[in-house]
This record gives C-alpha cells, sequence and structure tokens, in this order.
C-alpha cells in the first residue's frame, strides 16, 4: 500500500513479530523481512524508518548474518534491538565482546542525559535484556546514552547520521516504557504522521479490490471464523453480487458449528451473500486417515480446501479470483514471513497445493494482526459478537487432535470442547480469557471408572490470554472450574478418563497444539 512503513530486517530472533506488532501500536505500517533481502529492494521501499531486531548469533563470528554497511549511508533512521545494536556497532568500527556477565530478564536501566530516543522516559527504567555479547566501545561518532550494572553500552546514538542502538529488547512487554521507545522513533525520529488506521485501511482495501477484480467472478472460502468472515464482508461490500461465499464444512468444526455458521451467512442470515454450504466430512476423513505428523494434515486439509473450491468454482462457471482471510501470523507463521524458521504451514498459506485452478488468489487481510482483524469488522459494521468470537484454526480440529483423525476422535474432541466452553460461560469467564478449547492428546492409559478398569484417552484443556495471538500466557482459571469441567467430561464424553490442563506459554509452545 502507498503509504509511510517502517520496515524490520530480521536476523532470526525469537520476539522479531512483536517489533512489527509494537510499531503498528504507534499507527505506523510495518513489514518483516530477511536480512537477505538486497540493498536494493530496502532502498527502493523508500521506508522511512528501519529497525535492525535481535537474534541467535554473535556478530563477530564468521557465519553470523551481518548487513551491508552501506545500509547505514542511506540517509534513513536506523534503530538496531540487541543484536541489530552489536551488529551496527561492529559494522561501525565499535568492539563487541563476550560479556563478562549475561544479562538475562528484567534489568534496571539508567539513560544518560538527553536523547530524542528516550523523550518522556523516566532516568530510571526496567528493560527486558536477553544477551551473551554486549558492546563493550560504541562506534566512532556514537555516544552512550544509556547502561546497566553490568552493561556499559545499553543505548548508543549517532544523532547526526540518525543511527540508534539499544541493547534490550523495547518490544516485549517486560520493557516498561518500550512502546514509547519504539513511538518516539517511529513517530519522532523517523517524522511519521501516524495515519495506519483501518478506517483508512478499509476504504484503500475496497478501492484496490474493485480495480483488481473488475468485472470477474470471485469465490470467498468462507470458514465462520473472524479472519474468514471479515473477508467475505469486506468483498460483499467492495463487489457485491460478483462474490459466491463456499463454506465447506470439513467435519473439522466445533460440535454444531456447521449449522451456526449457516445461520448467520445463509440464506435466512444477516448478510445478502451467494452462499453455498458443502458437505464434505466423509472427504477429508478418508485424505487423512492414517496421517499422524501434523505438517502433513495441514497440508492434506489444505490442498482438499482448494479441490472443494476448484470444483465449486466450476459449477459456478467462469471465476476467476479465489479470497482467504489469511493474516500475518500466519505468513509470519509458515516462515515466509523474514529469516525466523517456518513454525508450521498454515492451511491457507503453507499449506496450499503448487497448482491452484484460480487467476489469482486475494487475499484483504494478509498484511494484518488478529486485533486489527477485529477492528476491520468493526469499522465494516459487523456486529461484536461476531468479530469478538472465540478464533478457530482453518485445519479445525485436525490439529486440535494430536495423531490421526478419526470421526470418533472428532466426536470425543467436539463433546469435551463443548463442556469446557459451557462452564466457561457459566462461571462468567468468557470476556476474561483469550481462547480456550479442548484438544485430544495421543495419550491413552489405565483408569476406572464404575470398578471396571479402563484404558482411554486423555484431553488437554488450553486457556491464553494474547493481545497480538503472536505471544500468549497460560489463563488463570479457578480451580473449581476447572475440577467441574473434568468432572463432566469424564462422565459425559465417552472414550475419556483423564484431563490435563495446559500451563505453557507462547513461547515456547504454540496456542494451537499442532
Amino acid at each position: 500500500m502507498d503509504q509511510e512503513k517502517v520496515i524490520v530486517i530480521d536476523f532470526g530472533g525469537q520476539y522479531n513479530q512483536l517489533v512489527a506488532r509494537r510499531v503498528r501500536e504507534c499507527n505506523v505500517y510495518c513489514e518483516i523481512f530477511s536480512y537477505r533481502t538486497p540493498l536494493q529492494e530496502i532502498a527502493a521501499m523508500k521506508p522511512n524508518g528501519i529497525i535492525l531486531t535481535g537474534g541467535p548469533n554473535s556478530c563477530y563470528e564468521e557465519e553470523a548474518p551481518t548487513y551491508q554497511k552501506e545500509l547505514f549511508e542511506l540517509g534513513i533512521p536506523v534503530l538496531g534491538l540487541c543484536y541489530g545494536a552489536q551488529l551496527m556497532s561492529f559494522l561501525l568500527g565499535g568492539r563487541v565482546e563476550r560479556a563478562p556477565v549475561r544479562e538475562y530478564g528484567k534489568t534496571k536501566v539508567q539513560i544518560d542525559g538527553t536523547s530524542p530516543l528516550f523523550s518522556g522516559v523516566p532516568k530510571t527504567t526496567v528493560c527486558w535484556m536477553s544477551h551473551f555479547d554486549y558492546i563493550s566501545k560504541a562506534a566512532p561518532g556514537f555516544s552512550v546514552t544509556a547502561h546497566t550494572a553490568d552493561c556499559p553500552v545499553a543505548a548508543a546514538e549517532d544523532v547526526k547520521r540518525q543511527l540508534y542502538a539499544v541493547q534490550f529488547h523495547p518490544e516485549v512487554l517486560h520493557t516498561q516504557e518500550g512502546t514509547k521507545i519504539l513511538c518516539n522513533f517511529v513517530r519522532g525520529i523517523c517524522g511519521c504522521a501516524g495515519n495506519w488506521r483501518m478506517d483508512y485501511f478499509v476504504e484503500q482495501s475496497i478501492r484496490e479490490i474493485r480495480k483488481k477484480v473488475g468485472n470477474g467472478r470471485v469465490l470467498c472460502a468462507l470458514s465462520g471464523g473472524v479472519d474468514s468472515s471479515v473477508a467475505a464482508v469486506m468483498l460483499s461490500k467492495a463487489i457485491g453480487s460478483q462474490l459466491t461465499c463456499v463454506f465447506v464444512d470439513h467435519g473439522l468444526l466445533r460440535k454444531n458449528e456447521g449449522d451456526e455458521v449457516e445461520a448467520v451467512f445463509g440464506p435466512q442470515g444477516n448478510y445478502e451473500l451467494n452462499f453455498i454450504r458443502v458437505n464434505a466430512q466423509e472427504r477429508f476423513y478418508v485424505k487423512l486417515a492414517g496421517v499422524k505428523e501434523p505438517e502433513r494434515k495441514r497440508k492434506i486439509i489444505g490442498e482438499e480446501f482448494i479441490r472443494v473450491f476448484e470444483e465449486e468454482a466450476q459449477k459456478i462457471g467462469s471465476v476467476d479470483f479465489l479470497v482467504q482471510g489469511t493474516i500475518y501470523p500466519d505468513v509470519v507463521e509458515s516462515g515466509l514471513g523474514g529469516e525466523s524458521a517456518g513454525i508450521k504451514s498454515h492451511h491457507n498459506v503453507g499449506g496450499l497445493p503448487d497448482c491452484v485452478d484460480f487467476k489469482e488468489i486475494i487475499e484483504p487481510l494478509r498484511s494484518l494482526f488478529k486485533d486489527e482483524v477485529r477492528k476491520v469488522g468493526l469499522e465494516l459494521g459487523i456486529p461484536e459478537y461476531l468479530v469478538f468470537r472465540q478464533p478457530f484454526p482453518g485445519p479445525g480440529l485436525g490439529v486440535r487432535i494430536v495423531g490421526d483423525v478419526t470421526a470418533e476422535k472428532v466426536r470425543i474432541v467436539q463433546d469435551a470442547d463443548a463442556v469446557f466452553r459451557e462452564e466457561i460461560a457459566c462461571a462468567g469467564l468468557e470476556q476474561t480469557i483469550g481462547q480456550y478449547f479442548a484438544a485430544l492428546t495421543d495419550m491413552r492409559s489405565v483408569g476406572v471408572m464404575g470398578d471396571e478398569r479402563t484404558y482411554d484417552y486423555a484431553v488437554a484443556l488450553r486457556a491464553v490470554n494474547t493481545v497480538d495471538f503472536m505471544t500468549a500466557e497460560a489463563a488463570e482459571i479457578p480451580f473449581g472450574v476447572l475440577q467441574k469441567v473434568m468432572g463432566r467430561i469424564i462422565n459425559e464424553v465417552g472414550g475419556v478418563n483423564r484431563v490435563f490442563y495446559d500451563l505453557t506459554s507462547k513461547p515456547p509452545g504454540t496456542i494451537e497444539f499442532e
């Protein structure tokens, strides 16, 4: 999109997606690119600013990720974070070496003097550190602007060349003034006006969709989830009757969800959409039979979705475009948005087959994080109960069943999940938990029920709180509620004799199980 932007150059650190998210909180558009992206391409994008991320390497090692020194001669403000700060200092003549004392976690930082980067930041603040190496000597032309008890160069700057370096991670919520520091950079130093707003995004996206589609026909992959629902309504406003929404019930939905989706978007629903429901449960079960490896499951589900859409398009006749509700975390976690390792193939990104029988795939939400998608939904007039409904992955219960997928396992996890959701609602916790669901583990164990031996499955309950779905913490559910959920699942759901509660944060885990 033709607008002011900041580019994040990714050196493989674990928090790199958060950098882009925090910049967007400053109402400035931001994208992630690998450090392998040529300098000419970076310059051609004409960014307002550049941020160098953290990374797991030592910048002075021969095989370490690096960049051309000419990056710092473009006249574009550059901010280095952790590894990015060390690399900047190293390339420009400073000294980086193994620190005598490693810093990790919340660290008290002392601000030295005045700096535009630290405008409005208290002289003593708490930042999140995570480093083995440190800048032992700032590069020529740089002045030290912050230090800690063990790190002499916690921040440095060359104001004349608009180069800034911080050893800590302002993108992490544990850094008390992190968002303010990033806003000082993108809004103050880079001069961004902060015009990245969802009303602007909606208006421009609708104009671009009309221009791209012209008189063509469009098929929208509608799952009923937040992302695909927002995409469908946006396309409907852009091109009206040229759009047909196809809802594929792949047999991996939550209990009764197929009927609920049809009630909202079908002929009796609130939206004037050309709506087609395809019941393809058995077709997907056959394709997934015996498949345990999660990446294979995702790719099988992704390809079968596309094949169903192609068949429906042939029935409609002359469909040019396929619309998907892909969002930015899908792209990043599929390994397509920078240098970070691919975490998992999302069914509509890394799970797509090589050959697709459509002229083009339209992904109007591809640049947005989840909370931005919700804001777009509200801008489009979608009711809050739909915009803020529980997220659900495109591969559905296929990635909430560890191991192979069968109709019986789907029945178990559907029933267990329905119990969990009912009890969360009864306890009045719906608005306090970001996402919650039941999953089926691949573990079976011995139990005793009715004085008889059982050998059944274990269900895992997952509940997390998150802002952007890039990081998450386990939600604190009252023990009494968990006990009630456990009792109901074991008594009401056949094939289950154990219930676990998953306390894992993201990272190191993901929100979904596979």
